[in-house]
């Protein structure tokens, strides 16, 4: 790569920014200062005006609260953007904010993305464009079951196999990676929101009681597994009878929550036996000694790895802080860019890869 002094200068007083563009939440890490930012992808925006009203967790609170006039949406689906205008201006309070943290003005930082393994040209080219008229000076993309075995420090530059699970809100990206590239992998948009909506309608169907996505995520974590739990855990859910229209206060167990969620974590375990059954037999010699890592929120699920690892008949271990993984990853390029460049990913039309 040839020396630049622009650039070089430029890099000795910006900030490098790698973000974790999530569905349910955003982080950002900034280099030397480590996650400086972790809020929920929501957005409350003017109807008539178009214009945001609140980002972040405090959108997140106004949902289900807000006015007529307002809709609080989250721009960010599936791991991809669907509604670009208001991802930017989320992406520019983000920046924002790290940049108002330092006292002295600074110039355009260098991004690097996560993104899906599954994402379009088109949807790459979104995210791109989103986080340079967002105020970047670069940007980068990297695959996030990359970035997440990156982060949770497994050899992918060696040529033994490493396997990642990485579930986050709302895809679950499964990878096997070996000599420093992609050996198989696949992208599921069945994840943290599917849980969710599985919670949402047991609910309903069992009790008749309607609750919302935000309830039905503090059941999730407060009382939901993948396996059984020593001792069971029961939980008070407030919501609305359907029947008679009145509020209501009903008691689950985790037994029950455990059979809401069965079926959207017997796809994740489906999907990884199938991936173990296509990847090479010296791989899976290599698997079988280095195990397969859970990533993402969705690793905290209770129960989750002990299922995966009586299913897989491999020993499934979680991340060290798993919800950050994809951040810290992606952070790490920039520790070594000339030798971490191969790992991100080009656009058809110009390039990602630059400084």
């Amino acid at each position: 790569m040839a020396f630049n002094p622009i650039n070089w200068l430029l890099g000795l007083f910006s900030l490098d920014i790698a973000i974790d563009l999530g569905t349910a939440n955003t982080l950002v890490h900034v280099r030397g200062k480590g996650i400086v930012i972790n809020e929920p992808s929501w957005v409350a925006v003017d109807k008539k005006q178009r214009q945001p009203l609140s980002i972040g967790l405090e959108a997140k609170e106004m949902v289900g609260r807000a006015p007529a006039n307002v809709v609080v949406v989250r721009p960010i689906r599936d791991g991809v953007i669907s509604e670009f205008d208001v991802t930017r201006v989320m992406l520019e309070y983000f920046i924002g904010k790290v940049h108002e943290q330092s006292i002295v003005p600074l110039p355009r930082p260098r991004v690097i993305v996560g993104l899906p393994t599954g994402v379009t040209e088109v949807e790459k080219r979104a995210v791109y464009d989103a986080v340079m008229a967002a105020g970047a000076r670069t940007a980068m993309l990297i695959e996030e079951p990359i970035a997440a075995a990156i982060g949770a420090g497994l050899p992918i530059g060696e040529v033994r196999g490493s396997m990642v699970i990485d579930i986050g809100g709302g895809t679950t990206e499964v990878a096997v990676l070996s000599t420093g590239g992609v050996v198989a992998s696949r992208s599921l948009r069945l994840a943290g929101d599917e849980m969710d909506h599985d919670v949402v309608q047991y609910l309903r169907n069992k009790y008749n009681l309607l609750v919302g996505t935000g309830i039905a995520e503090q059941i999730k974590w407060q009382i939901g597994s993948a396996a059984p739990l020593r001792p069971e855990k029961t939980m008070e859910v407030r919501g609305r009878n359907l029947v008679t229209g009145l509020p209501e206060t009903i008691e689950v167990s985790s037994i029950e929550i455990r059979e809401a969620l069965s079926s959207s974590v017997q796809v994740v375990v489906n999907t990884a036996r199938d991936m173990i059954d296509e990847i090479p037999p010296e791989i899976v010699a290599d698997l079988m000694d280095i195990g397969i890592c859970l990533a993402g929120g969705g690793a905290l699920l209770q129960g989750l790895a002990d299922r995966l690892t009586d299913e897989l008949k491999l020993r499934v271990w979680v991340a060290e802080d798993p919800l950050t993984c994809v951040a810290r990853g992606a952070a790490t390029v920039f520790e070594d860019l000339e030798n971490f460049q191969r790992y991100l990913t080009g656009l058809e039309r110009g390039s990602t890869r630059h400084i």
